[in-house]
Formats: structure tokens, C-alpha cells, sequence
């Protein structure tokens, strides 16, 4: 059973994990990446939070098919969130290993975030 000091180290262990989860969501949110499709030709820049911040199409594609463009920005959207995905996995994942061991529980655990 855990004594009161056991328990205010483990609470304040809790509270620095938190507060680590809050900082890596605040650079994600600001943390930028770039999908792209024909050939570089269609790009999305978006954060890793999903916020889109621009979207690029190469002139010479605004002659053709409409078909074609729409399916090109669909593909750049879904790269730049794919890169998102990542980027927010690997930052998140690298986080809660490292904040689990402190606590002593194992690092091994997945956890859906």
C-alpha cells in the first residue's frame, strides 16, 4: 500500500506528465508538413494538428482536367495528413514511455494517442 509521500510523488509525477502533454500538443499545433501529388505539382501545407495552411497548384494544371486537379489535391491533402500522423505519433510516443517508466509502470504500453 502507498503512503502519503508515495502518493504526492506520484501525483506530482502525473502533473509533469500532463503538463509535457500539453506543451508537445502546443508544438504540434504549430509544427508544419507538406503533402504533395504530381509530382510536386499539387502541395498542402498544413500543421500537425490538421489545421490546413495553404494550398498550392502549379499553373500549367488549371488547363487541365478538372477531374484529374480535384484527384491531385485529394492525394496532396491525404500525404500532408498522412505527415501529420507521423509527426504527432512519433512526438507523442516519445513522451509517454519516458513519463510511464518515472511512475514505474513499463514503457512498452500503446496507448491510442
Amino acid at each position: 500500500m502507498m503512503n502519503k509521500a508515495q502518493l504526492a510523488g506520484l501525483m506530482k509525477q502525473a502533473q509533469a506528465m500532463q503538463d509535457k502533454l500539453q506543451r508537445a500538443q502546443e508544438e504540434l499545433a504549430n509544427l508544419e508538413v507538406e503533402g504533395e501529388s504530381g509530382a510536386g505539382m499539387v502541395k498542402v501545407l498544413m500543421t500537425a494538428k490538421h489545421d490546413v495552411k495553404r494550398v498550392t497548384i502549379d499553373p500549367s494544371l488549371l488547363a487541365e482536367d478538372k477531374d484529374m486537379l480535384e484527384d491531385l489535391v485529394a492525394a496532396a491533402f491525404n500525404a500532408a495528413v498522412r505527415k501529420a500522423e507521423e509527426v504527432s505519433a512519433a512526438k507523442m510516443s516519445a513522451l509517454v514511455p519516458a513519463a510511464m517508466q518515472g511512475m514505474g509502470m513499463p514503457g512498452g504500453m500503446k496507448f491510442p494517442f
